[in-house]
């Protein structure tokens, strides 16, 4: 997969319905018709670029099944509600 730079990963996140928790670390938390929901991930201030191993573990945390997807999350091929449909699919949120 290779690397992508941290700036990008956080501005993806936060299109995609994501906010920041305000603490000592960067932890986004995906919300889902206005509520918090338990779909999280923490991003490093401390690294400028991810590699494959960090890359695998945000996949791992915000549910997606396969390094493209999250490529598409990042790179927006993949939209807000395909997102969710990802996470309805398998069961991180209930559809309502």
């Amino acid at each position: 997969m290779a690397s992508l730079k941290t700036k990008k990963i956080t501005s993806a996140l936060l299109r995609k319905g994501f906010r920041q928790d305000n603490t000592h670390h960067k932890y986004y938390w995906f919300y889902d018709q206005g509520k918090k929901t338990l779909v999280k991930t923490r991003v490093s201030h401390g690294l400028a670029e991810y590699g494959d191993a960090l890359l695998s573990q945000v996949r791992r945390q915000l549910g997606l099944e396969t390094k493209k997807q999250l490529l598409d999350l990042v790179e927006c091929p993949l939209s807000r509600e395909d997102y969710r449909d990802i996470l309805i699919r398998k069961r991180f949120l209930i559809k309502e």
